[in-house]
């Protein structure tokens, strides 16, 4: 079994936990019918629908600069 990893979407800087493999995660997108392709977040939610994912909803998110960001007090 893969191990969990703390990862942030590129854009969005929405911060999810990988946990699958990336392949396996890959494979998945992939075969996604277009029309769930439409948005990031549809992807995002669709990976969590199926376990590939977890979204932390910690408040924690990266900005376009890459830069990590923690919950605001």
């Amino acid at each position: 079994m893969q191990r969990e990893r703390s990862l942030h979407a590129k854009y969005g800087g929405v911060h999810f936990i990988q946990l699958r493999h990336a392949r396996d995660i890959n494979e998945f997108v992939r075969d996604l019918p277009a029309d769930k392709k439409n948005s990031l977040f549809e992807v995002l939610q669709a990976l969590q629908d199926h376990g590939y994912i977890e979204m932390a909803h910690d408040g924690r998110w990266m900005d376009p600069g890459a830069e990590i960001h923690p919950p605001q007090a």
